[in-house]
């Protein structure tokens, strides 16, 4: 099993004047930190127009300067919207980054998640999963041929070279944000590896990642000649301290990351209200003083406690044979050394293990893939409620579901 950390860069408010500054500084210190620890990750995201929960439009940008204190952790776009992106700048992007990282790009794709975001940009909702498949048919030739042009639905490119490009080609590994547990199998039907959220259960685990194996293996169907990328990651909430309870203290900023999600994905189809007009912060604890049970409830999910509590919960899913895990703990206000500290907690006494055992999971992996192994076809009807950091849920529906 493999690692990585991942970010929303989230900024509750009241904002100080260089709040946003020390934000980015001390989130690049983290990933060099994290690289030095041996992870093996650092996602990042691309969002617009989220106050608090998301301050991260130019993920490149961010992973440009992180590719330059790193040495051998791989930097994800986690994703990049190819809704809100012509083709042409992704793919000079894309591989922009791979050159400045001299080769550690994963190329991570989605769709955006909400008319908030989509509006402002002239994406109508309801076509932005044909928007993304267009655009993945426009993009991925890009990175290999000389000359391209390109006549699509959404997209039309006239013959032109898109320079530069990338060092690992065709193009660097693909990735598809899976916010919704359907796309799980879509993904593995596409050839792409899936960035999925927490699984409520390690049943719920075991049945999705089958669903993804079965249908990259058996029903695959690539949008365009690409390389396939059979993975899938789960995100988790995450906190190491030397004690639960202790953990728990330090990941308040967990549950205003549910409480802001929950905000902004609950309502998809219209916009939330006027910047300036609402401090999710504000709103969070009054919800937090009204709900104390639940809070602390919420508090007991993910990869949340001491060494021993975690990798007991991390052996549940590597039953379900996941390939990595992408853990989340800048949220809210969780301060920076408890951050650090939590990273290196788990880099010396968890991480060793499971890192450990990843050449068997790759043994596994290709025995399933050249049909050696033929994994059970398990309906996944059960198990379609969205769990964890899922979207369009409301916070008190994830406390219910423990």
């Amino acid at each position: 099993m493999k690692f990585g950390i991942f970010y929303e860069l989230q900024l509750p408010k009241p904002w100080g004047p260089n709040d946003e500054l020390n934000l980015y500084q001390n989130a690049l210190d983290q990933v060099e930190l994290a690289d030095k620890l041996g992870y093996d990750y650092a996602w990042e995201v691309e969002h617009h127009f989220l106050d608090e929960y998301s301050h991260s439009p130019q993920p490149e940008v961010f992973l440009a300067a992180a590719s330059q204190r790193t040495k051998n952790i791989r930097m994800g776009h986690g994703i990049i919207q190819l809704t809100t992106n012509h083709p042409a700048r992704v793919a000079e992007k894309i591989a922009c980054l791979d050159l400045v990282s001299k080769g550690r790009v994963e190329f991570g794709m989605g769709e955006s998640g909400s008319v908030q975001e989509l509006a402002p940009f002239g994406v109508d909702m309801a076509e932005k999963r044909a928007i993304w498949e267009d655009a993945v048919k426009c993009i991925i030739p890009m990175m290999s041929k000389e000359g391209w042009q390109y006549d699509g639905p959404y997209f039309k490119f006239p013959l032109r070279n898109v320079t530069p490009k990338p060092i690992q080609q065709p193009h660097p590994p693909l990735w598809v944000a899976c916010s919704q547990l359907e796309t799980i199998e879509m993904a593995g039907r596409r050839g792409i590896g899936a960035l999925g959220f927490q699984f409520l259960t390690s049943e719920m685990a075991h049945a999705w990642v089958h669903a993804y194996y079965n249908a990259f293996v058996k029903r695959q169907e690539r949008l365009c000649d690409y390389q396939s990328n059979c993975n899938i990651a789960m995100v988790s909430y995450f906190m190491c301290a030397e004690t639960d309870e202790e953990a728990r203290r330090r990941a308040d900023g967990i549950t205003f990351f549910q409480f802001a999600l929950a905000y902004y994905s609950g309502s998809r189809n219209r916009e939330r209200a006027a910047p300036g007009t609402v401090s999710m912060w504000e709103e969070y604890n009054k919800w937090k003083q009204a709900n104390p049970e639940a809070h602390q409830k919420a508090l007991r999910g993910g990869l949340i406690g001491s060494p021993e509590t975690i990798r007991n919960k991390l052996k549940k899913f590597q039953t379900s044979r996941v390939d990595s895990i992408i853990l989340l703990n800048q949220a809210g206000k969780n301060k920076h050394e408890h951050i650090c500290e939590s990273l290196e907690l788990f880099a010396k006494e968890v991480m060793p293990e499971f890192h450990a055992q990843e050449p068997e999971h790759q043994a596994w992996k290709q025995k399933v893939l050249n049909r050696e192994i033929e994994l059970e076809e398990i309906d996944t009807t059960p198990h379609k409620d969205r769990a964890g950091v899922g979207k369009g849920v409301t916070i008190d529906r994830l406390v219910a579901n423990g």
